[in-house]
């Protein structure tokens, strides 16, 4: 089951990619330089942040409408760095990180706003458990890149995820994802 979760999310970024029509619209791929996803989790003693800087990320946009049309994202649990060695071995462990390697994302409506607000209405996979998900992102435009910023609630419990512990105590159930992607126009 895994194996097919894995591929899925490279398989939808190729049906995105296989899909591309000349009339305009095209295949951007994020720049992994400058993209981050983060998550944030609390522990009734401390919190922290762990980020990645291995997002792997493709649109498909439209050159006559400017607007991104289909989503598709896909991160290792493992390239996420809370600057603590410890946490993050431990944060694999929880996560079954060999099990369930990703985090992707598929869009499969997308809509504009008004002031650069996006909607992508799609399914998250997390721990091996897909969920619908609607993401909101505000869309910048500077220097010949598109950058897409937002952030969403994930709880543990909704992806069969047990709760760390440290003290006898566990992390809380949600957590924060942030996500800062940019994109070459």
């Amino acid at each position: 089951m895994n194996t097919l979760l894995k591929y899925s999310c490279w398989a939808a970024i190729g049906i995105l990619c296989a899909f591309v029509s000349p009339m305009g619209k095209r295949k951007l791929m994020a720049d992994k330089a400058l993209s981050t996803v983060t998550y944030s989790a609390k522990h009734p003693l401390h919190k922290w942040d762990g980020v990645s800087h291995d997002v792997n990320c493709a649109l498909i946009y439209n050159d006559e409408t400017k607007l991104p049309e289909t989503i598709a994202v896909s991160i290792k649990v493992a390239s996420f760095d809370s600057d603590n060695n410890n946490r993050d071995s431990h944060a694999i462990e929880v996560l079954e990180g060999l099990k369930y390697p990703n985090v992707t994302f598929v869009s499969s409506d997308i809509k504009a706003g008004d002031n650069g607000t996006i909607m992508a209405k799609g399914t998250l996979t997390f721990h091996g458990i897909a969920k619908p998900a609607t993401l909101q992102a505000t869309r910048k435009d500077v220097g010949g890149k598109m950058t897409l910023t937002g952030e969403f609630p994930v709880n543990m419990s909704d992806h069969n995820v047990e709760r760390p512990s440290l003290m006898g105590l566990k992390t809380e159930d949600a957590m924060q994802l942030r996500f800062n992607v940019v994109f070459a126009l």
